[in-house]
């Protein structure tokens, strides 16, 4: 057995931070661990903090609890960080970023301005790391998973995996198939959000078959019984629609993204994603963040009520999150097959070392081992792969050089953009949205953000 410390830096994402607890708790070989959650928000800091204590209780677990506003703190001696914490992703933010878009012309905030808030906050926790802890591992949980693993692992020197449970859509797609999932062997490569099921076995035998199969007599009857209530994105007709474009079947979060021919506007979601259009538009993500509104009011309450203990709120069964089995692998040699995001060095053909893939791997004492898979279909790469790898390339530039024209870039293709005057409008009016609390994580934008100096 192995104790560690454990930072988690977004803490106030509460109900994400107990399912770490819970499975650090059931797991039998980090007996003794500490955990310090760390967050900006006083009152979610402590909400997670009274919880987690009482659940160790229930549990019967030998933990030790601390928290903190201050990131230094946290850190300091840290073995691993899980950093799940994001500044645009806030109930608050995200809609007030819609609403804005939309006033510009743009469905569901689909501008294709590269991302910078969360990508800036997760070097800066990286490069702390890097000065107070530098042996300690980063498991990266906030979006985007993709960018902000390739931007960590070129700029520090810090070890960084970055994690997704997306690829836990293959279950899904075994059991609607009448398949057991404990009996598939499979893989899904590629890039976080944007992974292909090349390998489908079941019972030793090519399971894509069954899977035709099962399309060809079930999936138009499975849409229509499913008209009025929706159906998951894994089996929306947009997956389906990939697949037969593609020849390998989307996996997770995949199906959600897709081309833009998918997203124009709420209609032709509906007609792709099922009734509403899915989480995925301006109503659909309002019920989500309502969701966890009520999630949040629940978990506060019970904070501050002695008689509401956590098991009965989150059970005494481990989560299927990768997190705490990679570490409890790491420190305790118990291997560990695991999904990870991490720097390619030769693990999935086509692309640099130095981008990070979504690929199978074996955690161990020896580390994070990342297998090499055989290549994606052409086809794939050339449409799916690489399209998103220059546009993260151009992302992470902008943000690197501080060049505002690579942000307007990224508006000016966006399909949405009609002409340079609505792009110029909707960059100007983002730089300058309503500030908000997580916002606190960058400071000076205008300063860093410039337009080139002929």
């Amino acid at each position: 057995m192995s104790a560690v410390k454990v930072t988690i830096v977004g803490a106030g994402s509460v109900v994400f931070s107990l399912g770490l607890v819970k499975d650090l708790c059931l797991t039998e070989g980090l007996k003794g661990s500490s955990v310090h959650f760390m967050d900006i928000n006083e009152e979610r800091l402590d909400v997670v903090y009274r919880l987690a204590q009482r659940y160790a209780e229930d549990l019967g677990a030998n933990l030790t609890f601390a928290r903190s506003l201050d990131r230094s703190e946290a850190l300091a001696d840290a073995d691993f960080v899980i950093n799940t914490a994001t500044v645009t992703h806030n109930e608050y933010f995200m809609k007030r970023r819609r609403e804005l878009t939309a006033e510009h012309g743009y469905f569901y905030a689909r501008t294709g301005m590269p991302e910078y808030h969360n990508l800036q906050m997760m070097l800066d926790v990286a490069r702390d790391v890097e000065a107070i802890s530098p042996n300690a591992w980063i498991l990266l949980a906030g979006n985007p998973v993709f960018d902000g693993t390739t931007l960590m692992g070129r700029e520090t020197d810090v070890k960084v995996c970055g994690l997704c449970h997306g690829h836990y859509g293959y279950r899904g797609v075994a059991r609607l198939i009448g398949l057991e999932p404990e009996k598939v062997t499979w893989q899904a490569p590629g890039l976080n959000h944007n992974i292909w099921l090349t390998h489908f076995h079941y019972e030793g035998q090519d399971a894509y078959p069954i899977l035709d199969q099962w399309i060809a007599e079930n999936i138009e009857q499975y849409w229509d019984d499913h008209k009025e209530s929706g159906v998951p994105a894994q089996w929306s007709r947009s997956a389906i629609h990939q697949y037969r474009m593609f020849g390998l079947l989307p996996i997770g979060d995949t199906p959600r993204r897709g081309g833009w021919w998918y997203h124009t506007d709420l209609e032709t979601r509906v007609r792709w994603y099922g009734a509403g259009g899915g989480g995925d538009t301006p109503e659909g993500r309002d019920r989500i963040l309502k969701g966890k509104e009520e999630k949040y009011a629940q978990m506060k309450a019970a904070a501050y009520d002695a008689e509401v203990r956590p098991i009965t709120l989150f059970g005494d069964i481990k989560t299927t999150e990768q997190h705490v089995p990679i570490i409890d692998a790491l420190v305790n040699d118990n291997e560990y097959r695991a999904q990870v995001n991490v720097l390619n060095h030769g693990a999935l053909p086509g692309l640099p070392d130095d981008v990070a893939v979504e690929v199978p791997a074996v955690v161990n004492r020896m580390g994070i081992q990342p297998l090499r898979v055989e290549p994606l279909p052409a086809k794939v790469m050339l449409e799916c792969i690489y399209p998103e790898w220059l546009r993260m390339e151009q992302g992470l530039e902008a943000l690197l050089t501080g060049d505002k024209s690579m942000m307007l870039y990224g508006i000016l293709q966006s399909h949405q953009t009609r002409s340079y005057e609505q792009a110029m409008a909707m960059l100007e009016a983002l730089f300058d949205i309503e500030p908000n609390e997580p916002m606190a994580y960058i400071e000076d934008i205008h300063d860093h953000y410039h337009w080139p100096q002929f």
